[in-house]
């Protein structure tokens, strides 16, 4: 080999051996409790809850505020990663363990969004670390561009709470969804303030959208802050009429209705989490809500969009 070649096969191997090492340092570099998920796009999560920030040339939109312990650690990450402004954060939906801790994302200068039916439900049940949002959207979608990012807000109905929003960025094909999905986890206890027919509804909704990566805000996948996939939706969908399915095969055994929660197993998914202790809590709800009828319950006022 001649001397020009070793030089330039030296050179080579420096640049890539430094690329690496940058790559390497790039990944060390992020903060702790943070994750990139796609480009521009990063999930946040100490503990069990995950919010998710999205990085744009002209600002950041920053998804689920928690409370205010998350989200003082989320805007230092926030700052870890861009020294790009908190233009915005959202709100999912309008239960306190979900959207308090505001206040740190207004001194910081964002406006605080939530749907119409969440804003009027924090309104009238204001939480001791929750504040009242800045803005609120009606309808059914709204979608948002900051920086030539768009986000897609997603109201889907009635599922759980109010207002719940859906939120997919359509060119990284990332989707943040809270509560109606926690990956391999049982429902949540009682299943509270839960339509569970609706429910199935909005989780068939959610698989028609057109996502690869979903930052889930509850997760018991291997490394949570990565998130999950579309599967995970399909699979707590898959879950909820296999449970129904059992409640009604001990109808046809002839089993006590008052006995059948405390009887019915799902050996399919006992390694999920939470399986002994709440499959019977799961069991009574579904069972009583297709006994005494669906609850809660508001009508459906058609199909909308706001983009204001």
């Amino acid at each position: 080999m001649s001397i020009a070649k070793r030089l330039l096969a030296g050179m080579t191997s420096m640049l890539v051996g430094a690329a690496f090492c940058q790559t390497t340092v790039s990944a060390q570099a992020l903060p702790d409790h943070t994750a990139k998920i796609a480009e521009g796009v990063y999930s946040y999560g100490p503990g069990d809850y995950f919010s998710m920030f999205v990085v744009t040339d002209e600002g950041v939109i920053a998804i689920e505020s928690v409370n205010t312990q998350h989200s003082r650690g989320l805007l230092q990450a926030i700052r870890a990663v861009t020294d790009q402004p908190v233009k915005l954060m959202v709100h999912s939906h309008n239960h306190w363990d979900h959207a308090s801790g505001g206040q740190v994302f207004r001194d910081a200068g964002a406006t605080i969004l939530a749907h119409d039916e969440a804003y009027e439900w924090m309104k009238a049940n204001p939480g001791g670390d929750m504040v009242l949002p800045d803005e609120s959207w009606g309808g059914n979608r709204k979608d948002i561009t900051l920086g030539g990012t768009t986000i897609e807000l997603h109201y889907l109905g009635m599922n759980h709470g109010l207002g719940m929003t859906v939120f997919r960025l359509p060119e990284q094909k990332v989707a943040y969804i809270a509560d109606l999905v926690t990956p391999k986890r049982l429902l949540f206890t009682i299943v509270p303030d839960f339509n569970i027919r609706e429910w199935e509804r909005t989780l068939e909704e959610i698989i028609e959208l057109d996502f690869d990566i979903a930052v889930y805000s509850h997760n018991q996948n291997a490394d949570p802050l990565q998130g999950g996939t579309k599967q995970d939706v399909a699979e707590t969908l898959q879950f909820i009429r296999d449970l129904r399915a059992a409640i009604y095969a001990e109808f046809e055994k002839g089993t006590n209705p008052f006995m059948v929660p405390g009887v019915v197993r799902l050996p399919k998914y006992q390694d999920w989490a939470m399986y002994d202790q709440w499959l019977e809590m799961n069991a009574w709800r579904v069972l009583l809500d297709d006994w005494m009828g669906p609850f809660p319950w508001q009508p459906d006022h058609g199909p909308s969009i706001d983009n204001r």
